[in-house]
């Protein structure tokens, strides 16, 4: 898959639909929690965003590929 939009070539690992966990770390304390990708997003800085939805409370939030395991 890739984002042809913004001209970025690279692919991108995730789909909207599919059902992902956030990385945890130092910076980026992510809930236990699975989410749904809902919406691909521009690349940021090189790297692709998503738009992932709570399964557990509906709450969205804007994530870059690095933080998705």
């Amino acid at each position: 898959m890739t984002d042809k939009s913004s001209g970025n070539m690279q692919p991108r690992k995730f789909a909207v639909g599919q059902n992902i966990v956030l990385k945890q770390n130092a910076f980026h304390r992510a809930p236990a929690d699975t989410f749904e990708i809902v919406r691909l997003l521009p690349f940021e800085r090189g790297s692709p965003q998503y738009r992932i939805k709570s399964l557990r409370d509906g709450h969205e939030r804007v994530v870059i590929e690095s933080d998705i395991a």
